[in-house]
């Protein structure tokens, strides 16, 4: 079984086909989509597609790409769907310094508010860090880096991660997982196949970020979809001299591990 633990199902680019995605991921193996929205508009659009299709898990949060037109009340909307029993983690959330003209502060606002929101109820976060990895680092440090033998503190999953293996090993260290997914299958991501290659298995899940980041072996323009996760898993297995097989097995323990209410949604 594989486990994509990042799939935006609900984006315009597929339309309606959400069937068709599902049901071709479920014959290619994937047995669990985690659908995370990106605003309070796009919420209940989430939480309607995980009822509908089995295997798909909501995850509720604001992206920071959209907290430049976010409200407070936004917040108290994303607590209403926090609350509900379904839910497996806050996201997608973080930080995003590659566009400029976004409010550094703003996103920072809504980081830390809705950190605060996954510790209240307990739930795992996926974390958009896209050129803003050690300030991501600095915020979860306030929160997880005093986290001792008894403390049970949700952690989760550093979405699309890119950095540098020294920020690798801050992530791991918190107790957060590394998300790997198509940027892995370019030759030329050197970089990121060293460390999909090196970094310590346990602290791996495989995403697609699916349509986007597409993987090599598509060709231009086509988007990605969740039933890409086995071939994107063969390439952790080559760089890793693993099989396909030990790949899915520990990947899947992996996303289990830091997102336990995905186990429910068998």
């Amino acid at each position: 079984m594989f486990i994509d633990t990042h799939c935006h199902l609900d984006a315009e680019e597929f339309g309606d086909t959400q069937a068709e995605l599902v049901g071709a991921a479920h014959v290619a193996g994937v047995r669990r989509i985690v659908v995370p929205s990106v605003a309070r508009a796009n919420f209940g659009i989430v939480r309607e597609l995980c009822e509908n299709f089995p295997g798909c898990a909501p995850a509720y949060g604001i992206h920071p790409m959209y907290t430049d037109g976010a409200h407070p009340d936004d917040l108290v909307a994303l607590r209403d769907y926090l609350a509900q029993p379904d839910t497996v983690a806050v996201g997608e959330i973080g930080l995003d310094f590659f566009i400029d003209h976004f409010d550094r502060a703003q996103q920072e606002h809504f980081f830390v508010e809705q950190l605060k929101l996954a510790q209240e109820f307990d739930l795992p976060v996926l974390l958009h860090i896209r050129r803003a990895q050690d300030i991501v680092l600095k915020h979860l440090r306030q929160f997880y880096g005093s986290r001792g033998p008894s403390t049970k503190l949700r952690t989760g999953i550093a979405h699309a991660f890119n950095g540098s293996r020294q920020q690798a090993d801050e992530f791991i260290k918190l107790g957060f997982k590394l998300g790997f997914g198509g940027a892995m299958t370019y030759s030329r991501a050197t970089r990121l196949c060293e460390l999909a290659a090196t970094l310590p298995l346990e602290s791996i899940v495989l995403e697609t970020d699916a349509p986007d980041i597409p993987p090599d072996f598509l060709e231009r323009g086509q988007p990605n979809k969740p039933e890409y996760i086995p071939r994107i898993a063969q390439t952790l297995a080559e760089l890793r001299g693993m099989s396909v097989e030990e790949i899915a097995q520990a990947t899947t323990r992996n996303a289990l591990d830091v997102l336990p209410k995905l186990v429910e949604r068998a």
